[in-house]
């Protein structure tokens, strides 16, 4: 089951922390991010997410963002989505609890008490969504024939004497029980014909899909034998087809650096950092070479996937899948197989915190 969510913060490093550690769960899906009480209000109303990332304590004063946001959703929707508290103080924790939020987390958030709270959340939602199917009760003749009974008995009680009434009831049970054999026996024609034309069809259905498993098979051959170098895998073979699956693998960003005709095309997986040097760029590669782009390292934030690089300084911006060590007593940032050693200053601190929450986030083991 896929969950929306919607986060609510007007502290923008939060916000990329928090997405950080929801992208790790496949079942997680961001619609929209607000930062005041306004703009928080009409995204959830609009897109009505399972889910609601919540400040309550936000650092701008002017972005009205609190409990109150809660129970304003009250007033609108009869279904409000679940609360996550996610704040820097442990002040409001008590008064979460009137609010019924699944959870209340301190900022900085920790990928441990991250799937905590989302395990929560599918717990509470599994439990308020099941359906319960009603069941249905079919009338048998004798209970049909009990009804007929009984109005013709509470009837009785408005007749002085019982004879006469007992002619009637026995002429309408006379013609209940002469009426239900017949329709007996016209259901048992009808669900033996049912039955025949099913056999029938599944008959039929059997030959097709026989013919279609035969036809499958040779295409599949020829596909092999045409086209050796596509990756083929067989799932789950069957007697009577085999499914062909075509591995694709997600394609890497490749970046030109254009320059008078020039088109230099680098796979982003091979570009370890970017140094500023003056009002050009110069990208560090794995092989060892150095290309230049007469680019500022301002624009080059503006334009690469945050997912993959962030900026650590006023010079570098660093590969975060190339980062094999971070001291952070020294402010040092390692590349992987190489000795290069990259310094990060203060006011890029949250985005080498983030660099270590996503890493932690993965395939991760803390000795």
């Amino acid at each position: 089951m896929n969950y929306t969510y919607i986060i609510i913060d007007d502290d923008q490093n939060s916000v990329l922390k928090t997405k950080a550690l929801a992208e790790s769960f496949q079942n997680l899906t961001c619609l929209a991010v607000a930062s005041t009480f306004d703009d928080g209000i009409n995204l959830i109303l609009e897109h009505q997410p399972k889910l609601v990332f919540l400040e309550i304590n936000p650092s701008n004063k002017e972005s009205n963002l609190s409990f109150s946001l809660i129970s304003e959703l009250y007033r609108y929707l009869k279904v409000v989505p679940k609360i996550i508290i996610t704040t820097n103080t442990k002040e409001y924790a008590f008064d979460a609890l009137k609010y019924e939020v699944i959870d209340y987390m301190l900022k900085p958030l920790h990928i441990n008490e991250f799937r905590k709270a989302i395990f929560k959340l599918v717990r509470d939602i599994e439990v308020n969504y099941s359906v319960v199917q009603p069941t249905t009760v079919s009338m048998q003749p004798k209970a049909v024939e009990n009804i007929v009974v009984n109005q013709l008995v509470a009837v009785s009680d408005d007749f002085s004497e019982e004879e006469e009434i007992e002619e009637p009831i026995n002429e309408i049970l006379e013609e209940e029980e002469t009426l239900y054999p017949e329709e007996e026996i016209i259901e048992e024609e009808l669900a033996e014909e049912k039955i025949i034309t099913s056999q029938e069809s599944i008959a039929e259905e059997e030959a097709k899909l026989l013919e279609t498993a035969d036809e499958e098979v040779e295409t599949t051959e020829e596909i092999v034998e045409e086209n050796t170098e596509t990756e083929v895998e067989v799932v789950n073979p069957s007697p009577k087809a085999e499914e062909i699956i075509t591995v694709q693998k997600e394609q890497p960003l490749i970046i030109c650096v254009k320059s008078y005709g020039d088109y230099r095309y680098i796979d982003s997986t091979d570009i370890l950092y970017f140094e500023a040097d003056n009002n050009s760029t110069d990208i560090h590669l794995n092989n060892g070479e150095m290309i230049t782009a007469f680019k500022t390292l301002k624009h080059f934030e503006s334009v690469l996937p945050p997912k993959d690089f962030l900026r650590i300084h006023n010079s570098y911006i660093i590969n975060v899948n190339q980062v094999s060590r971070i001291h952070t007593g020294n402010a040092l940032c390692f590349i992987k197989n190489s000795n290069v050693k990259l310094p990060f200053s203060k006011s890029y601190k949250e985005n080498v915190d983030l660099i270590i929450t996503r890493i932690a986030g993965g395939n991760y083991l803390e000795i």
